[in-house]
């Protein structure tokens, strides 16, 4: 049998969101996990899955969007409501989200047909699915925004927010990023290193990235950089067990610089580094690294 949440009750995840946002693959994942993955299931029908014999001590995954037959916003929340007032059940929605330009790309590049506008452009049915969905992005616990993460780093996010079972139930994601691409949507916290010494005016560094060491030895030899990692790690020290505490099972840390290149990917592979020292369960991505990368001559 699957362990239960740490609150010992039995974990039941709602799942809904933007269509082609994610929302299978989390399922997926959520099944590798241990869960007991239903998709595309009428509202209806959710209390009698949830009180079915054979499912009763089972961690359950519920896929719930615009395809289900008769889905309101409202529905939905009703039946997020009765579960929730049950004692027994740990109850968690999750609403997976994405940018419009990203939805129209994939719904292109797969040429599916948006469900919401089998006879229109995709970008009504986008349009009119984000407005179906405001009520529940109010209500979520949850809002997973999936348009710039690769598929192993949202697997990474979905495993460390909702695995099952004892060890550590804090789990850290460092990410490096370019200010130039935009804050990542799904950070905790964002820390800017700007203010160190930048290898990109190096022309011999340039083509290197924070993993190579003899940009590693330029960012790490700037005078100012000994203080404020130090300075970084006393401030996330005791924040990290106060996160724990408080029931959070998943934070993501994210760590700035221009081009997504040099600094902030050597700054945020040794805060992982330093993570996994200290016992916690680490995952670790460089978002930008490969579109920060410089063009090559001709």
């Amino acid at each position: 049998m699957t362990p239960p949440s740490p609150s010992g009750r039995r974990p039941v995840i709602l799942i809904t969101g933007m269509s082609g946002a994610g929302l299978s693959t989390a399922l997926k994942v959520l099944e590798d996990l241990g869960y007991e993955a239903v998709d595309n299931l009428p509202l209806a029908l959710l209390a009698a899955l949830v009180d079915q014999g054979d499912l009763l001590a089972r961690p359950l995954a519920v896929g719930v969007d615009s395809r289900t037959r008769n889905f309101t916003a409202e529905a939905l929340l009703a039946r997020h409501d009765e579960l929730s007032a049950r004692t027994e059940l740990d109850v968690r929605l999750v609403l997976m989200d994405c940018s419009d330009e990203v939805l129209q790309r994939r719904f292109t590049e797969t040429r599916r047909r948006h469900p919401l506008a089998t006879d229109r452009p995709v970008a009504d049915g986008i349009a009119r699915e984000r407005t179906l969905l405001a009520p529940v992005k109010e209500r979520a616990d949850v809002v997973l925004d999936t348009s710039l993460l690769s598929i192993p780093e949202f697997r990474q996010i979905v495993t460390g927010m909702f695995r099952l079972g004892g060890g550590p139930s804090l789990h850290v994601f460092v990410t490096s990023f370019s200010f130039r691409q935009g804050l990542p949507r799904e950070a905790d916290l964002v820390f800017d290193v700007r203010f160190l010494n930048n290898p990109h005016y190096d022309p011999e560094l340039r083509p290197l990235t924070g993993l190579d060491p003899p940009v590693a030895e330029r960012v790490s030899t700037d005078p100012d950089f000994p203080g404020f990692f130090q300075r970084l790690t006393e401030l996330l020290l005791p924040l990290l067990p106060r996160y724990n505490q408080e029931g959070k099972s998943y934070l993501t840390v994210a760590i700035g610089c221009t081009g997504g290149r040099h600094r902030s990917v050597f700054v945020a592979a040794k805060l992982a580094e330093w993570l996994a020292a200290q016992g916690y369960p680490v995952g670790l991505s460089h978002r930008d690294l490969d579109r920060s990368r410089p063009p090559t001559a001709p």
